[in-house]
């Protein structure tokens, strides 16, 4: 079970799927979400089944969530901040150009 090394911090405050959370300063979305005991981040785009954190540095896309409306984002290289409105991705997501 993930847990914080140093509990310590300035607190901030966003959303995930409409439910307040609370993060650390410096801590990336993935590394929150995790924290506050949130495994499910997105769907599988092939199979539907739940994806989460794996890697943590931004090579795996596990962890792509939509933030504050745009999709494909990785949760990992995000940084919280305040007010952030962060929802699960669901399945595949189509690429706008």
């Amino acid at each position: 079970m993930p847990r914080r090394i140093d509990p310590e911090g300035k607190s901030i405050g966003f959303t995930f799927e409409g439910r307040p959370v609370a993060a650390r300063e410096g801590d990336s979305v993935a590394a929150a979400l995790t924290a506050a005991g949130l495994r499910d981040l997105r769907d599988s785009a092939v199979s539907g089944s739940p994806r989460g954190i794996f890697c943590m540095m931004g090579a795996c896309f596990d962890c792509l969530v939509e933030i504050d409306g745009i999709p494909n984002r990785q949760a990992c290289m995000i940084p919280v901040t305040e007010g952030l409105a962060v929802r699960r991705q669901r399945g595949a997501v189509e690429v706008r150009i």
